[in-house]
C-alpha cells in the first residue's frame, strides 16, 4: 500500500468538515431533505465496530412526530424529573476536565448574556436541550443491552461519522446526552424495548448562522497534550 502524501486533498476534506462542524443550538424552521438524511445515514454505516457487530439504532422524529417527542421530553424536565440514564452520567469533573468544562459553559452564557449568578436564566438555556434548540429533526441513538462498552464505543465513533457527514452537506447538529437523562421518553414515543439501551440524541438541521449562540468555537487541546509516544 502506498504511503498518503503529506498533501493528501482527502486529509484537508477530513480537516475541513472537522474545522467547519460545531455544537448547533439554533435552527431555522425549514426541514432537511429526507433524501439527504438517508445519505448521511449510508455514509455513517460504513463506521467500523467489534466484530462488525454494528450495534447503534437510529430513530429520527421529523414534522409532528418531533414536535410531540419533544413537548414529552420539555414536561418532564421542566418538572425536575429524577434523572434514569441507561449509562451513568459522570459524578464529578476533576482537574484539566473540571476546568474546560468550566470555559465551555462560560462561553455559551457570554454568547447569549447571561450573567454569572442569574441561575434562572442559565436554567432556562438548559432546558432549551428538551426543545431540541428548535431543530426540525431530532434523532435518538441507542445500542444492544448485551454488547455492553463495546457497543456503546462503536455508536460513539458512529455518531462522530453521522456529523461528519451530514456536516459534509451543510447540515448542522448537535450531540446531547441530555436527551439520554429521560430514556423512557424515547422508550415510548418509538416503542424501543428493553434490549436497547439509549446512547444520546443528535438534533440536527440548518443552523441560523447569525444567531449569537452559534458564534463562539470551543479549543482544542494541542496533540502534545494527549499523546504519548515509544520509540
Amino acid at each position: 500500500m502506498s504511503a498518503i502524501p503529506p498533501d493528501s486533498p482527502g486529509l484537508a476534506t477530513l480537516q475541513s468538515l472537522l474545522d467547519r462542524r460545531y455544537s448547533c443550538r439554533a435552527y431555522r424552521a425549514d426541514p432537511v431533505p429526507r433524501a439527504l438524511v438517508e445519505r448521511a445515514l449510508a455514509a455513517a454505516q460504513r463506521t467500523p465496530s467489534w466484530c462488525n457487530t454494528q450495534p447503534w439504532q437510529v430513530h429520527v422524529a421529523s414534522g409532528a412526530a418531533r414536535d410531540r417527542l419533544m413537548a414529552r421530553y420539555f414536561e418532564v424536565a421542566a418538572a425536575s424529573s429524577p434523572a434514569s440514564p441507561d449509562f451513568a452520567f459522570p459524578p464529578s469533573y476533576e482537574g484539566v476536565y473540571r476546568d474546560r468544562r468550566k470555559v465551555c459553559g462560560v462561553q455559551l452564557y457570554q454568547a447569549v448574556g447571561i450573567g454569572r449568578d442569574d441561575r434562572e436564566r442559565a436554567h432556562q438555556q438548559s432546558l432549551e436541550n428538551f426543545r431540541g434548540f428548535g431543530a426540525p429533526h431530532v434523532a435518538i441513538l441507542t445500542t444492544d443491552r448485551t454488547l455492553g462498552v463495546y457497543g456503546l464505543l462503536d455508536c460513539g465513533i458512529y455518531l462522530s461519522n453521522l456529523m461528519l457527514a451530514l456536516g459534509a452537506q451543510g447540515i448542522d447538529c448537535i450531540a446531547q446526552a441530555a436527551l439520554a437523562t429521560y430514556p423512557q421518553v424515547p422508550r415510548e414515543h418509538f416503542g424501543i424495548g428493553d434490549d436497547r439501551l439509549v446512547v444520546c440524541g443528535l438534533s440536527f438541521g440548518y443552523g441560523q448562522g447569525d444567531a449569537a449562540i452559534n458564534g463562539y468555537r470551543t479549543a482544542r487541546a494541542a496533540v502534545d497534550e494527549v499523546l504519548q509516544w515509544s520509540e
